[in-house]
């Protein structure tokens, strides 16, 4: 038995980069934030806030529901799996990175009464 399962509430720190391949089918790409805070120890250092940066890959309806409603600074719940990759430039330099292919997504920054006229997104259980 094994298990692959990440977990993340952060903040988007740019509008999603959404693209349309292989007869329509629509994929997204964001960077989400995560941060921990700061805290003194006993001994009185202190330890700095530490913010991560998560490349998130969204595939099919997330990757719509992202383009939809999605924008930088909102506050989401991402579900998914964890997957690293490899490649070669054109200058044979190699390249690694890790991404979260998300499974499920939460909308959690609360939509003003400004854009009341935007259709609600959909409930994750609509997925």
């Amino acid at each position: 038995m094994s298990l692959n399962k990440v977990m993340l509430i952060g903040n988007v720190g740019r509008d999603p980069e959404v693209r349309y391949v292989d007869a329509g089918v629509a994929t997204a790409v964001l960077s989400l934030a995560t941060t921990t805070r700061g805290y003194r120890l006993q001994s009185g250092a202190e330890v700095p806030e530490r913010t991560e940066w998560h490349r998130i890959i969204l595939w099919h309806k997330l990757a719509e529901i992202v383009e939809r409603y999605v924008r930088k600074g909102d506050k989401l719940y991402i579900e998914g799996e964890l997957r690293t990759r490899e490649w070669t430039d054109k200058k044979g330099r190699e390249h690694n990175v890790t991404e979260i292919w998300a499974k499920n997504l939460e909308m959690l920054t609360p939509r003003a009464a400004s854009q009341a006229n935007t259709p609600t997104p959909p409930t994750p259980s609509t997925l």
